[in-house]
């Protein structure tokens, strides 16, 4: 696996968040006390932004009750030397460590990373699971499992292909891939994955493959906006629900509900003169999400912050607003799944 420089891949794109922009849009928290479990953030400190625990606990601490995160592989403190199949393993020692500073409650009630999500290079095939046990010792209870992108595309050259230079199938057609993944079954691990819509059908064959094996599909399975698919989008959804529909037939797949707010999603939030309002998200995000639920049920289905990456386009207090109001007419067990248990679950979190 080559992986591109953090500087030129993530932290680059992050180059968009503006502070003082996101103030401008102050909302009263929706429902306070609801419990929620963040299944999806990054830490990281790269040349051109940072994002540590001062910085998520900032996030967190705006209002909502955030009780736990997990964290998901991007590209953070890998290490400098020894083997490269260990690089990732930096990333998974450097989050641990964080974790462990806010179990110790020294930081506040909500525990950050009390699930991680690390980077293996599956395509290692039957070597990948030697890797797999180092992260699983390095974290210990905390490492939860992989997630390994494959978010690829040739028609947009805006639209950045995946840090893990995937090729258009990987999930479909990569034999080595497959022979790396099925190590997490017997391993007990979850799997993320990461595509872009075009690629959902490889999923969908990937969890028929392996229909023990417990996975997620991030950022509602990626539909695209921006260069090539701006202007589709009535058509881009058609065919997105499609597969998606297709896909919901996999038992063994959940789906997050967030990481519409980043530039690829093309509804252009950060060119506003002021954020977007929590309702402005929900009217946007509303036939994503609601497709979603209604498809894999509340039991499959958390929502998600990606952030700080969906931070370009709102504050996370509004984000959550937002995401409250996509589930307000849930009964109370739906909405107890939808932004806490469901994660719990699948994370198995204590």
């Amino acid at each position: 696996m080559t992986v591109e420089k953090p500087h030129t891949t993530v932290a680059t794109r992050m180059s968009g968040i503006r502070e003082d922009w996101l103030e401008l849009t102050q909302e009263e928290i929706l429902e306070p006390d609801l419990p929620i479990v963040d299944p999806h953030h990054h830490l990281w400190d790269f040349p051109t932004h940072r994002y540590l625990l001062p910085d998520l606990l900032a996030d967190t601490g705006s209002g909502h009750r955030i009780e736990a995160t997990v964290f998901i592989e991007c590209t953070a403190c890998y290490r400098a030397d020894g083997p490269r199949e260990l690089e990732t393993l930096g990333e998974t020692e450097f989050v641990n460590g964080i974790a462990a500073m806010s179990a110790s409650g020294a930081y506040g009630p909500t525990r950050v990373a009390a699930g991680i999500v690390g980077l293996v290079d599956l395509t290692l095939g039957a070597r990948a699971e030697a890797v797999l046990r180092a992260h699983m010792a390095a974290a210990g209870p905390r490492f939860k499992g992989i997630r390994y992108a494959a978010a690829w595309e040739d028609k947009a050259p805006e639209i950045h292909n995946a840090h893990t230079k995937p090729g258009p199938h990987l999930y479909r057609d990569h034999a080595a891939f497959r022979e790396g993944f099925a190590a997490l079954g017997r391993l007990g691990l979850t799997f993320d994955a990461w595509l872009y819509h075009p690629q959902i059908p490889d999923l969908t064959a990937l969890a028929r493959a392996f229909p023990e094996q417990p996975i997620v599909l991030d950022h509602v399975g990626g539909p695209l906006g921006l260069g090539w698919y701006a202007g589709r989008r009535d058509e881009i959804f058609a065919g997105w629900k499609r597969d998606m529909l297709e896909l919901a037939g996999c038992p063994n797949v959940h789906i997050k509900l967030g990481g519409l707010g980043m530039r690829i999603n093309g509804f252009q939030f950060h060119h506003r003169e002021r954020p977007p309002s929590s309702k402005d998200l929900a009217d946007a995000w509303r036939p994503y999400v609601e497709t979603c639920i209604e498809a894999f049920g509340p039991g499959r289905c958390m929502f998600e912050s990606n952030f700080p990456v969906d931070k370009i386009s709102g504050s996370y207090a509004v984000y959550w607003n937002a995401f409250k109001r996509l589930a307000a007419g849930a009964s109370a067990a739906e909405k107890a799944a939808l932004f806490r248990d469901t994660a719990r679950r699948f994370y198995r979190l204590p």
